[in-house]
């Protein structure tokens, strides 16, 4: 999961509230971030299923697309539907490239006179370039360089929150609001990439550390660090970037299909629009899936996935031990022909055929908020 640099690592505004509370610190996207604590993944990946934890996303990037023609410059660059996405409400889309494959994802907030765009730590520079080099003169771009962002996950998350900002706990699943939570004002969605209830929470960076001090207050609320947020999403068949996509994969080949409107699907306008519609049309020729390894031994990334008779018809692209299932997940791409659940395949781990099944992605029911 990590990533190294050969420049100095830069470190998040709460680096001294991480190591006063003992968390283990690597290398990861250029930073210094925290990857566990001393209770271990484990105890954080459960405390979030149960509770609430706290997670430093700091390293994210945030972005401001200023002016009123924001949403139709960014639609040139992703096939997400955004001059349909009304003012408060979130939206996950990803930039493709001219192959139809996928540069980065990202959430975008619509804000009216703004968009709001979080994109990921190991893209964030080559993201920006992107934009600069081909959003053109229809927006300003503004990157939010003095701001921190906080997950605060789990299903207490809400009635945390809401003890310092009522209006939290009416907010719907993927909208937005500015509220005050004791004395600083922050920009929330509700939203997150555990599989369970949550916030984001962007606060200036001089008012980061007392926020998570009031939050971690609370009696429901523990640090979580990288390797609890990397388990559940697995468990909740959520991507990470540069592991089960990247710029090699489409949207329908991810599974992803379900975040291009039918306008966009039938319209196009977006890098690489042709190749995806032939796709949607025609079905790609892998598929992102689910692997349920029988047995207890997990199936990391790269390990090869075989048919009946041995043949390599795929590869385990995220994978490890689902702490809330107690039994390893996993999730990779595979031939169109394999792709149906319940499919039985092989995986060689360590030198070794061991069987497993195709299944959903899904292996955690969500529990996003619903109203």
């Amino acid at each position: 999961m990590s990533t190294q640099s050969e420049s100095p690592l830069k470190q998040v505004a709460l680096d001294a509230l991480h190591r006063e509370y003992g968390a283990k610190m690597v290398p990861f996207a250029g930073y210094d971030m925290p990857v566990q604590y001393p209770a271990g993944v484990m105890a954080e990946h459960n405390h979030t299923r149960s509770q609430a934890s706290l997670f430093d996303v700091s390293h994210m990037g945030q972005v401001h697309l200023i002016g009123s023609k924001a949403a139709e410059a960014l639609e040139k660059l992703v096939p997400g539907d955004i001059t349909a996405l009304k003012a408060g409400k979130t939206r996950y889309t990803m930039f493709t490239n001219d192959k139809g494959c996928i540069l980065d994802d990202l959430m975008v907030t619509q804000q009216g006179d703004y968009l709001y765009l979080v994109i990921n730590a190991a893209c964030k520079e080559a993201d920006i370039a992107h934009m600069k080099a081909n959003l053109g003169s229809e927006c300003e771009m503004k990157i939010l360089e003095d701001r921190s962002l906080l997950a605060l996950q789990g299903p207490k998350a809400a009635e945390v929150l809401s003890r310092f900002a009522n209006p939290a706990r009416h907010m719907g699943f993927m909208s937005a609001a500015k509220l005050h939570i004791g004395e600083f004002e922050c920009f929330i969605t509700r939203s997150g990439y555990s599989g369970e209830d949550g916030y984001e929470i962007s606060v200036p960076d001089d008012g980061a550390e007392d926020l998570a001090r009031l939050l971690l207050d609370e009696d429901e609320v523990e640090f979580a660090g990288l390797g609890a947020r990397d388990s559940l999403r697995l468990e909740a068949g959520l991507c990470l970037y540069g592991s089960d996509i990247d710029d090699t994969t489409t949207p329908i080949e991810a599974d992803l299909k379900w975040t291009i409107s039918k306008r966009r699907r039938e319209q196009g306008g977006f890098p690489g629009a042709d190749i995806i519609q032939q796709q949607i049309a025609e079905g790609p020729p892998r598929l992102r899936v689910g692997i349920k390894p029988e047995g207890r031994a997990p199936a990391r990334a790269h390990t090869e996935i075989t048919d009946n008779i041995g043949t390599v018809i795929g590869e385990i692209t995220s994978g490890g031990f689902g702490p809330t299932l107690g039994a390893p997940v996993a999730m990779g791409y595979v031939d169109s022909a394999f792709a149906a659940h319940g499919t039985d395949v092989s995986l060689l781990v360590r030198g070794k055929s061991l069987p497993a099944k195709v299944t959903s992605t899904i292996f955690v029911k969500h529990n996003y908020y619903s109203g």
